[in-house]
């Protein structure tokens, strides 16, 4: 009996151990699965200068890969219903190393810039169902009651690379924008090289699963829109960083101040959700989302840079408390052959938020980009409130009495 036990402790220290060490696997390739987005501002712009002898060029790349994600995301996704995840994902990932290697290939030997947009296109449709799957396969290496701290960490890790790859492109592009793009493709390759085999991820449509093609509930309507504020709220910062230093007189060259802001806020935000490991419920969301729109609301009043800092701050700081419960939330929300589908579509989301903000900003300028991010943020935060005290009056009603 003893000799029993013993082996039956061994073999859950090893099951531990190899979930442990799985667990890291998925985060090290998740974190490394954003580089190639984080560093593509600066990497194509320096591809392109070269090429069209402007660097605004390299945005034109960055728009083209965007709106390949948003309208692909969901179609490519659907593809996968068929087959492992793990497999899927890899094919994925693949099919996008082949594409940023071919923009690689393309610049170096001087091709038109024609045929690098084609390049990232291709690697931008297969962006967003990517993300889905990997954000999908966490769900079978991790314990429901630990994914809120496996997705701050998540988090956390995704700000470090937001932070670093642009760094990254600059310091080697500084030297060949070939290279720079090279270093950034290889190291996209994380999760094809990095995700455990998960033999119980097999595509749900071979188990009989329906083809519905159902409509989105509202809940599953108001997550989105609300990822899409958020979203916009952060890439107000992000895009509109030079934007924000010229208009408090400062250089170019010190938007990387708001980044930092932004950056520092959203770290500190994803180790408090991994410290705090739980699912905040509908009510604490709606605290989130004011205190976000309260951070937005400084940006708006603006007039000092302290303002202006601290608004950034707050707006990075719950970036990833709500960014993990939208995908708790659309976890809960979605049938299972549709759930890698449903977490690109919050990538998608988010993306549109992104969309939106440069458009603003490309059109209108830096003062209507804040308000209309800070409207947005505002329609959330009532829509959420909302459906906080309607959930909270029908537990009451359905509360039993006496």
């Amino acid at each position: 009996m003893a000799g029993t036990d013993e082996r039956e402790e061994t073999l859950v220290r090893q099951t531990s151990s190899r979930s442990r060490a799985n667990l890291l696997r998925w985060q090290i390739g998740q974190s490394t699965f954003g580089v190639p987005q984080a560093a593509a501002p600066i990497a194509f712009a320096l591809l392109a200068f070269p090429l069209t002898g402007t660097a605004e060029s390299g945005a034109g790349m960055v728009l083209a890969m965007t709106v390949a994600q948003v309208i692909a995301a969901v179609p490519v996704s659907r593809l996968g219903r068929r087959f492992n995840a793990v497999h899927y994902l890899r094919a994925l990932i693949a099919v996008r190393t082949a594409a940023l290697a071919g923009v690689t290939v393309l610049a170096a030997l001087g091709a038109p810039f024609g045929s690098l947009v084609v390049a990232v296109v291709l690697a931008g449709a297969v962006n967003g169902a990517a993300y889905g799957y990997q954000r999908l396969l966490l769900n079978h290496l991790v314990e429901p009651g630990r994914l809120p701290r496996a997705l701050g960490v998540a988090a956390t890790l995704n700000e470090v690379t937001f932070a670093l790859s642009p760094v990254l492109a600059s310091v080697l592009g500084a030297f060949s924008p070939v290279w720079a793009m090279a270093a950034i493709t290889a190291l996209g390759l994380g999760p094809l090289l990095l995700m455990p085999a998960v033999p119980e991820a097999r595509g749900p449509l071979r188990d009989g699963a329906p083809r519905s093609r159902q409509r989105l509930s509202p809940t599953v309507l108001l997550w989105l829109f609300c990822a899409t504020a958020s979203g916009g709220a952060v890439a107000t910062v992000e895009v509109g960083a030079v934007s924000f230093a010229v208009a408090f007189g400062l250089a170019p060259g010190w938007a990387f101040l708001f980044a930092i802001a932004l950056c520092g806020g959203s770290v500190a935000g994803g180790i408090w959700v991994s410290v705090r490991n739980r699912r905040p419920p509908t009510g604490t969301v709606a605290a989130f989302l004011a205190a976000t729109t309260a951070g937005s609301w400084l940006l708006v009043l603006g007039g000092h840079l302290v303002l202006t800092l601290g608004g950034a701050v707050v707006i990075g700081f719950f970036l990833p408390a709500l960014g993990t419960f939208y995908s708790l939330a659309l976890d809960d929300l979605a049938p299972p052959h549709r759930r890698a589908e449903m977490f690109a579509m919050l990538r998608t989301a988010t993306s549109l938020g992104v969309i939106v903000v440069s458009g603003l900003l490309a059109v209108l300028g830096l003062r209507a980009t804040i308000v209309g991010t800070f409207v947005l943020l505002a329609t959330a935060l009532v829509l959420v409130t909302t459906l906080a005290v309607v959930s909270r009056e029908r537990r009451r009603g359905e509360a039993p009495t006496g």
